[in-house]
């Protein structure tokens, strides 16, 4: 898949793994419901860490791509709710290492409340080919 970072100047810099925004032209658009961080073998969470919840969150976002004949780098948006914004800095660091270049554009917003009292959802827009 042909993706494209947009970045300029007179907008700030990415502050994390994500770009400002992602061009992807001729493309079939995937949009992924939000993800949470439970493990489908067991129908729980993964863990109780916004590490470990982070990590399952995108891997359940991925798998779904994937089910729709994409893969993580066809991933061009995505939005991540945390529960405690103060977890920005750990989820960032997962994300980084799972998610690669050019990132896909992002935001984050804090969150009251989660389904099921989760500590981290992810929504995603994937492109893919036509």
């Amino acid at each position: 898949m042909e993706k494209w970072k947009v970045e300029s100047a007179d907008a700030p810099h990415a502050l994390g793994p994500y770009s400002q925004a992602i061009k992807a032209a001729g493309h079939t658009y995937v949009f992924v419901s939000g993800q949470l961080g439970i493990d489908p073998a067991t129908g729980v969470f993964a863990g109780d860490t916004v590490e470990v919840q982070t990590e399952r969150a995108l891997k359940n976002v991925i798998a779904i791509v994937g089910a729709a004949g994409g893969s993580k780098e066809s991933i061009v948006k995505t939005t991540v709710f945390l529960k405690r914004l103060e977890d920005f800095a750990a989820m960032n660091e997962i994300y980084s290492k799972m998610m690669s270049a050019p990132y896909p554009a992002r935001s984050c917003v804090g969150a009251l409340d989660l389904p099921k009292g989760g500590l981290v959802e992810i929504e995603a827009v994937a492109a893919l080919e036509s």
